[in-house]
Parts: structure tokens; C-alpha cells; sequence
């Protein structure tokens, strides 16, 4: 059996890291481009949920709890479903370039999800990602 591999996906924009580091740990932020959080507060211990939605409309409640925070520099978190088995980890970290900040985020454990459900295949967490980092995420901190 082949060692699974995390999906990681990088992306460079034109914003300071302070703008892309607010924009993954203010709850208000978020909302714009990512999920609407009733809280989240970016500490080490803080548990956050938020509802998805699978292809065919299904509601999916994600359980996560902060494991790392480094100012503008990281910030991790669980990332599992309730009523699923199942864990993962969701990393961002953040590497300033002068004026534009790269980030590069990387989503372990996809593998420990139910493989008959194509909602937790990995091709749809690459969409999803590639989505809300490849686009959402640029088009907020770089307006």
C-alpha cells in the first residue's frame, strides 16, 4: 500500500503577511472568502465548528481545534466530521517576501476518511483548497 501523501498547495500574493495572517484568523475576515465562523479565536485549545456541504447537498458539521499558532508564521488545526470517522490537519503557514506573502497549506490525514465517500476523496478536498487558496483567498487580500 502506498504512503499517503497530504495535498499541499502554494500560492504567493500580493498583500503583507500581516493582511493574509488577519485574513485566516479573524472570524469577520473569514467570512469573506472562507467559512462563516460563530467563533474562532486563533489560540492553542480553541474549538471551532462550521456546516459544509457535500456534492449532493449533504450537511457536513466540521469539528476542529486549534493545535499551533506562530503569529503570521503558522497556524494548525484539526479538521474532522461529526458522525464520520476520521482526522486530519489543516496547516497554513506563511512565508513574507517583501511587499507579497507566500503561502503554502497543507491538508493531512485525508486518507483516514471513508474512501467509498466521494465527498471525502481527496480530489474533492484539491478542489475545494485549490478554490478557496487558489482564488477566494487572493481575490480578498489583494483588493
Amino acid at each position: 500500500m502506498e504512503t499517503a501523501q497530504p495535498f499541499v498547495i502554494e500560492r504567493t500574493y500580493n498583500a503583507p503577511v500581516e493582511k493574509v495572517w488577519k485574513a485566516i484568523t479573524d472570524k469577520d475576515q473569514m467570512k469573506e472568502w472562507y467559512f462563516d465562523l460563530e467563533e474562532f479565536i486563533p489560540e492553542v485549545g480553541f474549538e471551532f465548528t462550521f456546516a459544509g456541504k457535500g456534492h449532493k447537498g449533504e450537511q457536513y458539521i466540521h469539528r476542529c481545534k486549534i493545535l499551533e499558532v506562530i503569529p503570521q508564521k503558522k497556524l494548525t488545526h484539526t479538521w474532522t466530521y461529526e458522525n464520520h470517522p476520521g482526522y486530519s490537519t489543516v496547516t497554513f503557514e506563511l512565508f513574507s517576501e517583501g511587499t507579497q506573502t507566500r503561502v503554502k497549506l497543507t491538508h493531512a490525514g485525508l486518507e483516514s476518511f471513508p474512501q467509498n465517500n466521494p465527498d471525502f476523496a481527496k480530489e474533492s478536498f484539491a478542489g475545494g483548497w485549490t478554490e478557496l487558496v487558489g482564488k477566494l483567498l487572493r481575490q480578498y487580500v489583494e483588493k
